[in-house]
């Protein structure tokens, strides 16, 4: 069983770096408008609370979490929206306590968790380590949008490895939730860390591959950026078209970002 610490931590980090980020922003930017159609930072911020919240009720409430699935089943196309907008409407020192609040009793829910535990989550059951693995995706995507608004870099980390181990595990989520028959055999994957080291997943011999730069794979399976904008390459059709629909995250297919092109 692997220990679930070393991704907790790099949680931790990732939360801490887009703290800083929004501590001392001023109510103005807090409404600034970012890359997500309709959501300011407010809203960013507010869902990562939301998300956080929601991962704590399924670690230590399982009950509690089933209920907020059902709400969820019943309005699945405006539920995460309503959850950031309810959030967002909160004066900002308000905003900030909660998001800190929710993250930080859900590092400890997470390290406090028995090995071999698993939680209910909006797809698969869930370890601690691949709730946490789950809750940095989300956290690294948004604030990207974040930084957007801001017009502020982030330069990529090692800690985009685990949205990469991710974004290959949820392979097959991804064909399954756009109603085609995930393909038989594994792919092979290889793409090029931030500091030059290569990531490599799936055996080297199979047929079908996908290359590229980490971080060029992690805008795509977080739906951060278009295909066409991305340095990714794939041998295979069913490789090719898992790049077209590619989702890390958990629910119906997004809508994903418009080519670069397009909105120019």
């Amino acid at each position: 069983m692997a220990d679930p610490t070393p991704v907790i931590d790099d949680l931790r980090a990732e939360s801490d770096e887009l703290d800083l980020l929004v501590a001392e922003l001023s109510t103005e930017q807090w409404r600034l408008p970012t890359p997500a159609p309709g959501w300011t930072v407010a809203h960013q911020i507010a869902h990562l609370a939301w998300t956080d919240q929601s991962a704590l009720l399924a670690v230590t409430d399982a009950d509690a979490f089933r209920t907020l699935v059902e709400k969820a089943l019943a309005r699945p196309d405006s539920f995460v929206d309503e959850g950031a907008e309810d959030g967002a409407r909160l004066p900002v020192a308000e905003l900030l306590t909660t998001w800190r609040a929710g993250r930080t009793a859900l590092d400890a829910a997470l390290r406090a968790a028995p090995p071999g535990g698993r939680f209910p989550w909006y797809g698969p059951p869930m370890s601690a380590a691949s709730m946490a693995t789950a809750r940095l995706m989300e956290t690294w995507a948004h604030a990207l949008d974040v930084a957007g608004a801001l017009g502020v870099e982030r330069p990529p980390t090692g800690r985009l490895r685990h949205v990469v181990r991710l974004g290959v595990r949820t392979r097959d989520f991804a064909f399954g939730v756009h109603g085609l028959t995930p393909p038989a055999g594994e792919f092979r994957v290889e793409l090029t860390a931030p500091d030059g080291e290569i990531w490599a997943y799936g055996p080297e011999s199979a047929p079908q591959r996908v290359t590229g730069p980490a971080l060029d794979f992690c805008l795509l399976v977080t739906q951060r950026a278009h295909r066409a904008d991305l340095a990714l390459t794939a041998v295979g059709p069913d490789a090719d078209r898992w790049l077209g629909i590619a989702q890390a995250f958990a629910g119906p297919p997004g809508t994903g970002r418009a080519p670069k092109e397009a909105t120019r």
